[in-house]
């Protein structure tokens, strides 16, 4: 991907927990990048199936409803939303049945090679000189050419806690049973734990969000300013 032709991509992998979304949302505000979350595309497609009454594990199924998948996602950082046809499920997505299913759905070849493509093309259309895509392959899968490739990383510990503060209906240990649970499913599909050549990893166990948001900010420059010098 040509850093002449389209946006600087930024490419943000990381686990559960590890602060990925709202990490990229926010450096994608300071930069003036917009930012495209893709687990929510796996999120609409899920709650598509689901709303289609179609059974999550019928692989044939899932894969026919890709035809004509009506998905929109915004890319502004502070004018996120996602709809499928005229259903706004920005929220809806995060219910604990599309949780549960979505790892299933995430699993199927065709699904995963279709929003790949999608979110390529999202990424190289967005009117800004920037965009922070984030997920779990995104360095290696969709954009491994990227200019700036981060892995945004926590302990397990720190990834249950803060977790943890942000789903207040739980128990703790609810909590830290489906993180552990989403870790398993997500790593049958893809290496997400470790940084691939070439990627920086971000540890942000012993950093807070605005130190965490600044670590991420100096690897882009650094990044970009050395690729201005190639």
């Amino acid at each position: 991907m040509s850093k002449h032709s389209y946006p600087v991509f930024v490419a943000i992998d990381g686990p559960a927990g590890s602060g990925k979304s709202s990490v990229s949302r926010a450096v994608a505000r300071r930069l003036g990048f917009a930012y495209l979350d893709t687990g929510a595309a796996y999120r609409a497609l899920a709650w598509h199936v689901i709303d289609q009454e179609v059974d999550p594990q019928n692989t044939a199924a899932v894969s026919a409803l890709l035809t004509d998948f009506p998905y929109v996602i915004g890319t502004e950082p502070d004018a996120y939303f996602v709809r499928v046809g005229d259903s706004d499920i920005t929220d809806a997505i995060r219910e604990p049945e599309i949780s549960a299913a979505v790892s299933a759905i995430a699993r199927v070849p065709a699904v995963r090679s279709h929003l790949t493509e999608l979110f390529r093309g999202i990424a190289r259309a967005v009117p800004q000189p920037g965009v922070v895509v984030e997920g779990r392959d995104i360095t290696t899968v969709v954009a491994p050419e990227a200019e700036v490739r981060i892995l945004l990383t926590a302990t397990e510990e720190a990834r249950m806690a803060r977790r943890s503060a942000e789903i207040s209906t739980q128990s703790a240990h609810t909590v830290a049973e489906q993180l552990r649970s989403r870790d398993r499913a997500d790593s049958q599909v893809v290496e997400f734990m470790s940084a691939a050549d070439g990627v920086t990893t971000v540890d942000s166990t012993h950093l807070d969000f605005d130190q965490t948001i600044d670590a991420v900010i100096e690897v882009i420059n650094t990044r970009t300013a050395r690729n201005s010098h190639d």
